[in-house]
This record gives structure tokens, C-alpha cells and sequence, in this order.
């Protein structure tokens, strides 16, 4: 039986590069492994602070709502955040949520 072939190393890894995130007050998650939202969520608010961006919406999906509650503990937690709550219909309704930022 044939062997797949080892994946390329080094350089060659068309995935070891980091992909720029537009800072646009919209994050959506579902493009990341639940295991990076801990990390993306604090840099991109960072991000969109020093934006000057602070009303933001973060689309977590629906689901069975686990990372929609990662996504509200990481946001209890932050200092820089002063509300969050889910989005309306409009927005994405219980499948986002819309933070407010303190002001800088």
C-alpha cells in the first residue's frame, strides 16, 4: 500500500505563515480551531483598540452555544471591555455578540 507523502517542512508550509485578520470591528471565529479563540479574541480587541475601533461584533455561530460562553468568559474577564451582549437579529442574533470597548 502507497504512503501519503510527509508534509513539506520549513518554509514550504503554505499554513505556517500567519493570515492578516482585516481590523474592522467584525470578527468571525469560524474559520479558527476553538483552541486559538483563548489567544485571537484578546490580540484582535487590542488590535481594534488600537484601531480606534470600539464597538465590535464577533460571530461565534449558533450551535451548541460552547464557544459562544469562551468568547463571554474571555470578554468578562478583559479589562478593556465595558458591555457585551448578543446581537440583534440584524447582526447575527444569539450566533454573535456585540462588545463595547472603553474608550482609550
Amino acid at each position: 500500500m502507497a504512503r501519503a507523502p510527509d508534509p513539506p517542512s520549513g518554509g514550504d508550509d503554505p499554513f505556517s505563515e500567519p493570515v492578516p485578520l482585516p481590523i474592522d470591528g467584525t470578527l468571525d471565529l469560524h474559520a479558527f480551531p476553538p483552541a486559538e479563540v483563548g489567544t485571537l479574541v484578546p490580540e484582535w480587541i487590542g488590535a481594534c483598540r488600537e484601531a480606534g475601533l470600539t464597538e465590535l461584533r464577533i460571530v461565534h455561530g449558533k450551535g451548541i452555544g460552547a464557544l459562544r460562553r469562551t468568547v463571554e468568559a474571555l470578554l468578562a474577564r478583559d479589562p478593556r471591555v465595558k458591555a457585551f451582549r448578543p446581537a440583534g437579529e440584524d447582526r447575527g442574533g444569539w450566533g454573535a455578540t456585540l462588545v463595547t470597548l472603553h474608550a482609550s
